[in-house]
């Protein structure tokens, strides 16, 4: 799993954090919002990757939803914190096929190739999660 350092809190514009009520949100139900809202992953496949059944991982992303929802109805502040979690590889989806696959390699996207296709326009997912410039993001 990849997330920024910077961004530890979401909270509405102009009010003071210590003014807010806050939700707690955990890097895996972080995750599971990145996997199945942000990349797309069917929820299988989403379930494989965070290494949790698929009804874990359905409670996880129903619990993520809902604490998401609440703050930015009800205008409050998000807090990511720990939880149970492990990093992970580099992770890539092909633009010309939507293939999405990881890897050990530390290697720059322009020398990356689809499993798949074989195409060469790829995106580093984990650069893309606050930052879809193509750079790379600060990573824990």
């Amino acid at each position: 799993m990849y997330v920024d350092t910077n961004a530890r809190y979401f909270k509405p514009r102009g009010v003071p954090l210590e003014h807010l009520d806050i939700i707690r949100l955990t890097f895996e139900e972080l995750e599971a919002i990145r996997l199945k809202d942000l990349i797309g992953l069917e929820q299988t496949e989403a379930s494989e990757k965070m290494g949790v059944s698929q009804p874990t991982f359905h409670r996880i992303l129903k619990e993520a939803r809902n604490k998401v929802s609440d703050a930015l109805v009800n205008s409050k502040a998000i807090e990511i914190f720990g939880g149970d979690y492990e990093m992970g590889n580099n992770q890539f989806r092909c633009i010309n096929c939507g293939h999405f696959w990881e890897t050990d390699a530390d290697s720059e996207e322009d020398s990356i190739r689809c499993p798949k296709c074989n195409g060469t326009n790829v995106k580093n997912i984990n650069s893309c999660i606050h930052n879809c410039e193509g750079k790379k993001s600060n990573k824990i």
